[in-house]
């Protein structure tokens, strides 16, 4: 089972794919558009929670595959700062990893 990256509409403008003038529309046609851009993999239309899209390897679309840095380490989302709580990640680095 893989951990999903959960995102709230602040999150997706701290990491600068929606405007946060944006965040007045209704969430459902932003949901759409990340999805046709390939940055978000589900919307759940009754908390408006995104879901990041992760490619074939289930890695986060921001992870870069050969350093396996976060591409948006300073402005990546609280999902990400805060997993794991109890173990930080090195700086740049993504703290996630696939469950067993």
């Amino acid at each position: 089972m893989r951990t999903h990256k959960i995102l709230h509409g602040w999150d997706l403008v701290r990491i600068g794919v929606v405007d946060e003038f944006e965040l007045d529309e209704d969430p459902r046609q932003i949901a759409k558009r990340l999805q046709r851009a390939g940055v978000v993999e589900h919307f759940n239309h009754r908390y408006a929670l995104f879901t990041l899209a992760r490619r074939a390897s289930g890695d986060c679309h921001y992870l870069n595959a050969k350093t396996r840095r976060c591409t948006v380490y300073e402005r990546r989302p609280d999902t990400c700062r805060k997993h794991p709580e109890t173990l930080g990640p090195r700086p740049g680095h993504c703290a996630y990893r696939q469950k067993a």
